[in-house]
Formats: C-alpha cells, structure tokens, sequence
C-alpha cells in the first residue's frame, strides 16, 4: 500500500496537482452530452423516436471524429486543437439546446446533435498522451507508466458514473437544459483551462514526423485487435445498461437502474485505481488475458438473474472486470503505437469503445421487448467471450519495438513561450515532489522528490511486462 502511494505521488510530481482535477471535469461533458440531449430531446419533442435519433448522430459524430481530432493533436500540438474543439462544442451544445426548445424539425436537430458529438474533445484519450509523454521525458520507470493509465481509466470510470448521474439530478430537480447548459459551461471552461496548463508543451506537435511515419508503417496487428476489444467492452456496456433497464421496469422499480449502474462503475473505478499496485510481473498479456476471463465468469450470472438484490450483487462485482480491461487496453496501445500517432491512436481506441456501446444498446433494447432481460444479458456475455478469444489469439509483444524505429521521436523545436511554460511546469512539479517528500519526513524521499522524477533503469521483461520506451 505504501508503494503504491509512493507511486501515485511520483505521477502527481510529473503532472502537477492541478493537471488531473482539470483533466476531470473537462472530460465531464462527454458523459453527459450523449444523455443529456436524449433526455432534452425527448421532453421538448414529445418523441423518443427523435429523441434517439438525436443522441445517436451525436455518438456517430464522435466515433467518427474522435480520431481526426486526435490526428491533428498529434500533428499541431494539443494545445489549438482542443481550444477550438471545445470552442466549437460548447457553441453547438448551445445550439441544440436552443433548438430543442425551439422545437426545431429532426433533420437539423440531428444535424446539430452531429456537431456537438464530431466537436468532443476526448480529453481521457488526450490526456493519456500528455501524462505518458511526462513521464517518458522524465524517463520514469514503468512503474510510474503504469500508474498513469490507472490513474487515467480511475478518472474515466468515475466521469462515467458522474457524468449520467449530474444529467439525472439536473432534469429531476430543474430540466433537462440545466444539464447541457452545464455541459457546455464545463467543455469551454476546463476544456481551455486544460489547453492551456503549462505541460502542454510536451505535446506541441511533429507535423513532418506525423506524415512521414504515417507513409512509412501500419499498426502491428495487436492495436486492431485492442480495438476490437474495446469495442465488445462497449458492447457489454450497452447490453448491461439495456438489461438492467429491462428488468428493473420489469419489477416495478426503474428508477434503480441508474443506481445499479452506477454501483458498478463505483467498484469500477476503485478496482482501476488498485491496478497500479499490481507488481510488473503481471505483463500486459497476463492482465489482458485475466481481465478478459473474469469479464465473462462474472458476466454469465446476469443470464439467471431475474430479481433486484442479485442483480445488485451480479452486476456490482462484475464492475471489477472492466476497469482492468479498459487500462490494459490502452497501455497496449501506448506500447505498441509511435508516439508520433499515439493522441489518433487513443481517440480511435475511446470512439471503438463508444461505438460498441451506441451499437449493442440499440440490439439489445429490441432483444429485451422481444425475449426480456436475459435477451440484453446474452449479448453482454457473448461479447465478454469475444473480448476473451482476442486476447488468447493475439500475439502480445514482450517489449516496445523500439528496434523497429518506435523511439520516441524528438518534439519539434518549442517557441520561447512555450519553453517558458515547460520550464515553469517542471518547477510545478519539483515543488509538488518536494512538498510530499517533507511530509514522509525520509531521507530518501527528499533527495527523490528534489530530483524531479529521477531517470529510473528499466529492461524489456519477458513475461509481456512493459518496457522503457
């Protein structure tokens, strides 16, 4: 347990303090958009035809966006493409609250809710990029990687549980629109104040870098496999939610179903946040392999659940397995990708998994009319088995290929101003290691946190653990 707070503090000293609670709220929005227009939709139009219609041009947009977002990231810097991708959302977010209480036609609805999705700027994805640069230029051991992407599927899972749950509480005590006007507040305040934070300068972007790598190599095989992977957890997300709906209405009582789900993004997040005390031992293979089998042991009990409290039980539990899937997910990626296409290749990662989940929502609402909730179950249970035949089959490799020219390319030249901002991100940084270390009251602890986060020796283990990019 002390290792493993050591270990957090030594990715707080890489980010700052400030970075991951900005990183939170301004990834609040994408939990609450998809949501929050449904419920608007359907109660200024009468329709939940048009309602659905709506959020799924919105989780369309996204899906298809998302990556083009992340590509640009990854060509100009991410500081000018979220400025003007949550510029862009929180005006279309506006828009399609306006529209929705004007009682404007479906099509330019749709059209409108399209924008507001293909206008996200996925922070989760960004993020992840700009805390794994961190700590690759501080050359921290994998350790400390590690406990980035736990640290960064924790905030994840804790905006989904979040994010519906402030949309709910919003339209129950005022109206729909107080939840999107929100939306729109958060993604133009934190969505700025993200871009702006001084560590952005470690993702300013390497145009002619992007391009030529892009012409040179395709993704190794594992990277479409992770995808698919990410989309049948999706898949499981939408067939859970469809499930639980259907049976809580069943017995009388869906205002639990949030509350079921929320129960399992709670245990969720909390499992994600322990992942980080795992020991390098267990490789990304092993974890993969593990998460993907506990996901279809613990699944199978929904197909038999017909009655509140077990399903309580069922699905609480069952949240155990997802966040380890989801964080083993995108450190594979992290491995595997250049860096030079890695902010593409996490956005395309995160619009597989909401693509999932938008596609199985809507099969498994018509299977749950049709055959009731062990209907919507049996997709989540089969997707589950998918999930673990992918990560049986795919060849996982024991080390980053650097060998194959994955180095970790140099940024391009940085501005005056933004090597003023660097500079003033790793002071940012010293001061926050010296403050924790004068807590610990060690010795050690202080010459560690004086150092910044010192350059650690790492080795390529066998076993599919991580290796020092």
């Amino acid at each position: 347990m002390v290792g493993t707070v050591k270990t957090y503090r030594k990715v707080i000293a890489l980010t700052g303090p400030l970075l991951p609670l900005l990183s939170f709220f301004a990834r609040l929005p994408v939990a609450m958009s998809q949501f929050g227009s449904v419920l608007l939709v359907a109660e200024t139009s009468g329709s939940l035809t048009t309602a659905g219609i709506v959020g799924g041009t919105l989780s369309a947009g996204q899906v298809v966006f998302g990556p083009v977002l992340g590509r640009l990231a990854d060509r100009h810097g991410q500081r000018p493409v979220v400025l003007c991708a949550a510029a862009v959302n929180a005006v279309a977010t506006a828009g399609l609250v306006a529209g929705a209480l004007g009682g404007l036609a479906t099509v330019p609805l749709a059209a409108i809710g399209a924008v507001t999705g293909a206008s996200v700027p996925l922070i989760g994805p960004l993020a992840r990029t700009r805390s794994v640069a961190l700590a690759h230029r501080a050359q921290s051991d994998e350790s400390v990687v590690s406990a980035v992407h736990s640290l960064e599927g924790t905030l994840d899972e804790i905006s989904y549980v979040f994010g519906p749950a402030l949309v709910g509480l919003a339209a129950l005590v005022a109206h729909p629109t107080v939840a999107l006007g929100g939306a729109a507040t958060l993604v133009a305040v934190f969505g700025a104040a993200y871009a702006l934070h001084p560590t952005a300068a470690v993702t300013a972007g390497s145009p002619a870098r992007a391009r030529g790598a892009r012409g040179r190599a395709r993704h190794p095989r594992v990277v479409h496999a992770v995808r698919g992977s990410l989309a049948l957890q999706g898949a499981m997300f939408g067939a859970c939610q469809a499930g639980i709906a259907s049976l809580t209405a069943q017995l009388g009582v869906p205002g639990q179903a949030g509350v079921v789900y929320a129960m399992m993004g709670v245990v969720s997040a909390v499992t994600g946040l322990a992942l980080g005390a795992l020991p390098a031992r267990f490789g990304l293979r092993m974890r993969w392999r593990a998460a993907t089998g506990a996901a279809l042991v613990l699944s199978t009990p929904l197909l038999f659940t017909d009655t509140l409290w077990p399903l309580y039980v069922v699905v609480t539990v069952l949240g155990a397995a997802y966040a380890p899937h989801l964080i083993t997910a995108f450190a594979l990626t992290e491995r595997v990708v250049e860096p030079a296409r890695l902010a593409e290749s996490m956005a395309f990662a995160a619009s597989s998994l909401v693509a999932g989940q938008a596609v199985a929502l809507a099969v498994s609402g018509r299977l749950a009319e049709a055959y009731g909730p062990s209907g919507a179950f049996a997709v989540a249970v089969g997707a589950a088995a998918l999930c673990l035949t992918l990560a049986l089959v795919t060849t996982v490799p024991s080390a980053r290929p650097e060998a194959a020219g994955h180095a970790v390319p140099a940024p391009r030249s940085a501005s005056p101003s933004e090597a003023a901002e660097a500079s003033a991100a790793a002071d940012t940084a010293a001061a926050a290691a010296d403050t924790a270390a004068a807590a610990s009251g060690t010795a050690a602890d202080t010459a560690a946190a004086a150092s910044g986060t010192a350059a650690e020796p790492t080795a390529a283990a066998p076993d599919g653990t991580y290796a020092g990019r």
